[in-house]
């Protein structure tokens, strides 16, 4: 199982961010040891003080496929879920600055809670899914699907073209604005639609 995720598909986090709007899908990938799953606490790193949240949703492809057609993607996965990017705000930003890989901001142990999965069939449009994330209980993000700049087909169909999608691979597909940082003690809670799917503590 490998873990693909898309950077930079809301615009309006790219805005709260000041980051440039690419021209295509923004792709970097997790180890399957950032996973966090049956509400796991989060145990924050010490060699970051700006640990950000950043609420997903993320899709779980059912099928091996290469150079998949946009229009075939759908057939390539069943299941969605929320999921948690955990980012090392203050370590990105040391290796955006020197232009290098974002791996140990992004990649760390724990930096992907994920929920239990959903089957598709329980949705009218995967793109138009409702999906937020509360901190203490209060509401930091709120996003649906409908507003991403690359549709989850579109990032089926590019990240096919690179690297073979396999059977039980992940991918994060963006968070929308509101991300921020977390501290020990907060409890995280993120949901689809009304269904809380997340609830975990930061340790």
């Amino acid at each position: 199982m490998k873990i693909v995720c898309i950077g930079r598909n809301y615009a309006d986090h790219i805005s709260e961010l000041n980051n440039e709007r690419p021209d295509q899908p923004v792709i970097f990938s997790k180890p399957d040891t950032a996973v966090l799953r049956n509400n796991a606490p989060f145990y924050h790193p010490e060699f970051s003080s700006d640990i950000h949240h950043e609420v997903e949703l993320v899709v779980k492809v059912c099928k091996e496929g290469k150079h998949i057609q946009e229009k075939f993607a759908q057939r390539y996965y069943d299941q969605v879920a929320v999921g948690i990017d955990f980012t090392a705000r203050d370590v990105q930003s040391k290796l955006k600055e020197k232009g290098l890989p974002w791996d140990l901001a992004k990649g760390f142990n724990g930096s992907a809670p994920i929920s239990e999965f959903i089957d598709l069939s329980e949705f009218n449009n995967i793109q138009d899914v409702n999906f937020s994330l509360e901190v203490n209980g209060e509401i930091r993000q709120k996003g649906n699907s409908e507003m991403m700049i690359w549709k989850i087909d579109e990032i089926i169909s590019f990240i096919s073209k690179y690297i073979t999608l396999r059977k039980g691979d992940l991918i994060f597909t963006g968070t929308p604005a509101g991300v921020g940082k977390v501290n020990i003690g907060d409890r995280l809670t993120a949901y689809i639609e009304d269904k809380k799917l997340l609830d975990f503590e930061v340790k």
